[in-house]
C-alpha cells in the first residue's frame, strides 16, 4: 500500500497547484507588453525585450514580482550605461568585449541585482554591438521599462494565485508519510521478531524524511510569498504563522521519529534470536503507534484546514487521538517496567523509547500549539510596531481597534 499511495499523493499535489492560471497570466502579460512596445516604438521591428521582461517579472507571487521587477530594470540600465561608456572609449573589439563582460559581471554584484547579474552583461553586449549606440541604448531601456511596467501592473490588477493549498498538500503528504512509518513499525513489532536489516531500513527511511521536509519548506516559502501584499488575502499573516509553526512541529517530530527508529534498530541488533518485546508489550506498542499516526495526521489537517468548522473537527480528532495515545503510553510503560525487571538487558533503550514517544506527544499538544501561535503573533506585532509605528496605528484605526482573528484554540 505505501508503494501505491506515495505516487498518488505526489500526483494530487501537482494537480492542485495553480500552474494553469500562472501560465495564462504570464502569456497574457508578455503579449500585452509586446503590443505596447510596438505602439511606443514603431521603428523597432521586433521589441522582444519588452515581452521577455514581462515574462520574467510576472513571477509566481506578487511579492516576488515587485522585487524582481526592480532588480531586472536595474540590471538592464546598468548594462546599458556600461556599454555606452565602453563604446565611447574603445569601440567593439575582442578584448573590449571581454572587458565589458568582465566589468558588467563585477558591477552587477555590487548593485545587488542578485539572479540578474548575467542580465547586466547581456544588456551591455546587445547595446555594444549596434552602430547607433545612443538610439539602441534608449530603446533597450524603454523596452525593459515597458515590460516591467506591464508585468507589475498586470499583477496589481489581476492578483496572482495563492499557493496555500499546494503548501497544505505538501504538509499533509509529509504527515501521512510519518503516519505510514508509525503504522509499519507497529505492524513489524506486532509480528514478533524483527531482523536487524529491516530495522536498519526503517532507520534510513526516517532519515530520508529530511529531504521531504526540504521540499515542503520550499513549497511553504512560495505560499508565504503568495500571501504577502496580495489583495485577495485578508489574514495572510495568520495563515503564514499557522503553516510555518505547524511545519516546525512536524520537523521536530520527524527528528524524534528518526531517534526512535534508531532505538528500535539498536534493540534489533542485540536481540537477533528473539522478539524485540513480549507479546503483550508488542500488541500495546502496535496500538500506540497507530494512535500516534492518527494524531500526526490530525495535526496536519488542523493546520491546513481553511474552514473554521472543519478546523474545529480536526482539533477534536487531534485531542481525542492524543488522549488515547497517552493512555496507551502509560500502559506500555507499566508493561515495559515488568519486562525490564524480568529481563534487565538493554533497559536504557526501553526508557529512551518512552522518552521519544513522550516528546512527540508533547510537540503535538493543543495547548503547546496555542502558546506557540500566540507568541509568534505577539512577536510579529511587536516587530511591526517598532519598524512602522504609524502604519500600525493607522491599521488599528481602520479595523476599529479589533484584534487580529485567531485560529480555533488561540485566545486573544
Amino acid at each position: 500500500m505505501p508503494e501505491v499511495s506515495a505516487p498518488v499523493i505526489k500526483l494530487v499535489r501537482r494537480t492542485t497547484e495553480p500552474v494553469a492560471a500562472q501560465t495564462i497570466r504570464s502569456t497574457a502579460a508578455a503579449v500585452i507588453s509586446f503590443v505596447v512596445a510596438l505602439a511606443v516604438l514603431p521603428d523597432q521591428p521586433a521589441p522582444l525585450t519588452a515581452p521577455l521582461t514581462a515574462l520574467l517579472v510576472v513571477q509566481v507571487t506578487l511579492y516576488s514580482t515587485l522585487t524582481t521587477g526592480i532588480r531586472r530594470v536595474n540590471s538592464v540600465v546598468v548594462g546599458v550605461l556600461i556599454a555606452i561608456g565602453f563604446s565611447a572609449l574603445v569601440g567593439l573589439t575582442w578584448w573590449s568585449l571581454g572587458l565589458t563582460i568582465f566589468t558588467s559581471l563585477i558591477i552587477g554584484r555590487f548593485v545587488r541585482v542578485d539572479e540578474f547579474v548575467p542580465e547586466v552583461a547581456i544588456s551591455a553586449m546587445l547595446v555594444l554591438g549596434v552602430s547607433q549606440i545612443a538610439s539602441m541604448a534608449w530603446h533597450r531601456v524603454l523596452e525593459t521599462l515597458i515590460g516591467a511596467g506591464v508585468g507589475l501592473l498586470f499583477n496589481l490588477l489581476f492578483a496572482p494565485p495563492v499557493w496555500v493549498q499546494s503548501a497544505g498538500a505538501s504538509i499533509d503528504g509529509l504527515a501521512r508519510a510519518m503516519g505510514r512509518m508509525f503504522r509499519t513499525m507497529g505492524d513489524e513489532i506486532g509480528a514478533g521478531h524483527i531482523p536487524f536489516a529491516h530495522a536498519a531500513a526503517r532507520l534510513h527511511e526516517a532519515r530520508r524524511l529530511d529531504h521531504d521536509i526540504v521540499e515542503v519548506d520550499a513549497s511553504l516559502r512560495q505560499a508565504e510569498e503568495s500571501l504577502m501584499l496580495n489583495p485577495r488575502v485578508r489574514e495572510g499573516l495568520l495563515s503564514r504563522i499557522v503553516l510555518r509553526t505547524g511545519l516546525d512541529t512536524l520537523e521536530i517530530c520527524a527528528v524524534v521519529l528518526r531517534v526512535l527508529t534508531r532505538s528500535l534498530t539498536d534493540l534489533a541488533k542485540f536481540r537477533t534470536e528473539e522478539s524485540l518485546f513480549p507479546p503483550d508489550v508488542a500488541a500495546s506498542l502496535k496500538e500506540l503507534f497507530g494512535q500516534m499516526a492518527t494524531a500526526i495526521e490530525s495535526f496536519a489537517r488542523l493546520i491546513t484546514t481553511q474552514v473554521a468548522a472543519n478546523a474545529e473537527r480536526a482539533e477534536e480528532q487531534l485531542t481525542e487521538a492524543l488522549a488515547v495515545s497517552r493512555t496507551t503510553r502509560d500502559r506500555v510503560a507499566d508493561l515495559l517496567l515488568e519486562d525490564v525487571q524480568e529481563h534487565p538487558r538493554q533497559w536504557q533503550l526501553h526508557g529512551a523509547l518512552l522518552a521519544e514517544i513522550d516528546r512527540i506527544l508533547d510537540e503535538l499538544d493543543i495547548d503547546k500549539r496555542t502558546e506557540r501561535l500566540t507568541q509568534e503573533l505577539d512577536r510579529h506585532s511587536a516587530e511591526m510596531r517598532e519598524r512602522r509605528p504609524r502604519l500600525m496605528a493607522l491599521t488599528r484605526r481602520l479595523r476599529g481597534h479589533h484584534g487580529t482573528e485567531r485560529p480555533p484554540g488561540v485566545e486573544a
